[in-house]
C-alpha cells in the first residue's frame, strides 16, 4: 500500500512537471535533440581544433567565430519576418535554416585557414539566424499561459540532452581516430536529419494561420516592436546573459585546455577530460531543468532571471578559483560547470516565456527575431573578447572572470528596473 501511494505521488509530481504539452512540441523536440547531437560534436571542440591543430591564434579564432554574428543579424531579421509571413511561415523558415546550417558544417569540415573559417562561420551564422525566431515561435504558438515555461523547458531539455550525447560521442571519436574534421561531417548529417523531421512532422501552427488576416505590414511590425519600452529593457539585460553563455561555448574549452593545469602533469586537461566536464555540465542541466522550472514558476520572470544572474556570478568566481588555486583544479571546474548549468536552466524558459508574454500572437516571429539578435550580439562581443583574454598573460586571463562578476551587478540593476515597469 505504501509503495502504491509513493508511486502515485511520484506520478503526480511528474505530471506537475510535464503538463499537457502539444504533440507538435514533442516532434519538434525530437528533431532538436537529433540536431544537437551533431552540434555537441563540434561546439566545444571547434576552438581547440582551430587553435591547437590549425595553428590559428585564439584571438583570430574568436574573431572568426564572432563573425557568425554579422550574418546572424541578417538571418535573424529576415527569419523573423519570414516566420510571421503567411506565405512563408515558421515551417519553411526552419527548412531553410537547417539546409544552410548543413552547408556551413561541410565548409567548416574542410577549413584549413582563417579565410575559410570566416566563410564557414558566416554561413553558419546565417543558418542560426534563420532558425531561432521560427523555432521559438513554433514552441510559443503551441504553448498555453499555464504551461508556457514547461513547454520551453521541454525544448531546452531536448537541446541539452542532444548536446551531452554529442560531446561524449566527440570525445570517444577523437580518442579513436584522432581527427576533429569528422565531427563537422557528423554535424552536417544531423542538420539534414533535422530537415527531414521538420519536413515530415511539423505543420504550420494554428495561430499563424488564424492571425494572418490581422497581420500588420512588416515595417510597421518592426517599428511597433522597437517602440515597446518594456521589451527593449529586457533586450538590454538579455545581452549580458548571451555574452555569458558565449564564454561556455568558446572560451572555457580552450581555457581548460591551455590554462587550468593538472597538478600531476603541469599541463591542461586532455580532450577526454574536457569532454567529460561538458558532458557533466549538460547532464546536470538535464537533471535540473524540470525541477528548477517548476520551482521558479512561482516567481516572476524578472525574479527568475535575477536568480540566474546570481548563479552566473558564482560560477565565474569558481572559474577564477580553478585557474588560481594551487590544487584540486578539477573539483573547482566541476563545481563551476554545475553552477553554470543551474544558471542556464533558470534563464532559458523564463526568458522565452517573457518574450511570449510581451509579444502579440501575430508578431511573435519579429519579437523572437530581436530576442535572437541578442545572441548574435552576445557572440559578437563574447567570442573575440574571450579570445583576446586567452592571448594575454596569465594574470589578465584569470582576472577576466572577475570582470564578469562585476557585470552581473549591472544586469541585476536592469532587472529590478524591468520588474518595476512590468508592474506599471
Amino acid at each position: 500500500m505504501t509503495f502504491k501511494l509513493m508511486k502515485l505521488a511520484s506520478q503526480s509530481q511528474l505530471s506537475s512537471w510535464l503538463p499537457s504539452i502539444h504533440p507538435q512540441v514533442w516532434i519538434f523536440a525530437i528533431g532538436r535533440f537529433l540536431s544537437e547531437v551533431g552540434t555537441g560534436c563540434t561546439l566545444f571542440y571547434a576552438p581547440i581544433f582551430f587553435v591547437n591543430q590549425l595553428g590559428l591564434s585564439a584571438t583570430s579564432v574568436g574573431v572568426a567565430l564572432g563573425s557568425a554574428s554579422i550574418s546572424g543579424v541578417v538571418g535573424r531579421i529576415a527569419g523573423g519576418s519570414l516566420a510571421d509571413s503567411g506565405y512563408w511561415g515558421r515551417r519553411r523558415t526552419l527548412l531553410l535554416a537547417t539546409a544552410i546550417s548543413a552547408i556551413a558544417s561541410l565548409v567548416l569540415a574542410t577549413t584549413n585557414n582563417f579565410t575559410s573559417l570566416v566563410i564557414g562561420s558566416l554561413i553558419s551564422g546565417l543558418g542560426i539566424g534563420f532558425y531561432w525566431p521560427a523555432a521559438e515561435a513554433v514552441v510559443a504558438d503551441a504553448s498555453q499561459i499555464d504551461n508556457r515555461r514547461e513547454t520551453f523547458a521541454i525544448a531546452r531539455l531536448a537541446d541539452n540532452l542532444g548536446l551531452a550525447i554529442g560531446i561524449v560521442l566527440a570525445g570517444f571519436l577523437i580518442a579513436i581516430i584522432g581527427s576533429y574534421r569528422w565531427l563537422f561531417f557528423i554535424d552536417a548529417i544531423s542538420f539534414l536529419v533535422f530537415f527531414g523531421v521538420v519536413y515530415v512532422g511539423i505543420i504550420e501552427t494554428e495561430q499563424q494561420q488564424i492571425k494572418e488576416s490581422e497581420k500588420t505590414e512588416h515595417f510597421a511590425s518592426w517599428m511597433a516592436v522597437l517602440s515597446d519600452r518594456r521589451f527593449l529593457v529586457y533586450i538590454a539585460v538579455n545581452i549580458f546573459f548571451t555574452i555569458y553563455i558565449s564564454q561556455i561555448h568558446s572560451t572555457l574549452p580552450l581555457y581548460f585546455k591551455n590554462f587550468v593545469l593538472v597538478e600531476s602533469t603541469a599541463t591542461g586537461f586532455t580532450e577526454t577530460t574536457i569532454s567529460g566536464l561538458f558532458a557533466w555540465h549538460l547532464v546536470f542541466a538535464i537533471v535540473c531543468q524540470l525541477p528548477v522550472t517548476s520551482i521558479l514558476k512561482r516567481c516572476s520572470h524578472t525574479l527568475a532571471l535575477t536568480v540566474s544572474a546570481i548563479f552566473w556570478a558564482i560560477g565565474f568566481g569558481l572559474i577564477w578559483v580553478s585557474g588560481t588555486a594551487t590544487s584540486h583544479h578539477l573539483v573547482w571546474v566541476i563545481l563551476a560547470l554545475g553552477v553554470f548549468a543551474v544558471a542556464i536552466v533558470s534563464y532559458t524558459p523564463s526568458s522565452a516565456s517573457l518574450v511570449t508574454d510581451l509579444a502579440p500572437e501575430n508578431q511573435r516571429g519579429v519579437y523572437f527575431s530581436i530576442n535572437a539578435l541578442c545572441w548574435a550580439v552576445g557572440s559578437f562581443i563574447g567570442h573575440p573578447l574571450g579570445g583576446w583574454a586567452l592571448d594575454q598573460p596569465q594574470i589578465i586571463t584569470n582576472g577576466y572572470w572577475l570582470g564578469f562578476i562585476l557585470s552581473v551587478a549591472i544586469a541585476v540593476v536592469i532587472l529590478q528596473y524591468l520588474n518595476r515597469i512590468l508592474a506599471d
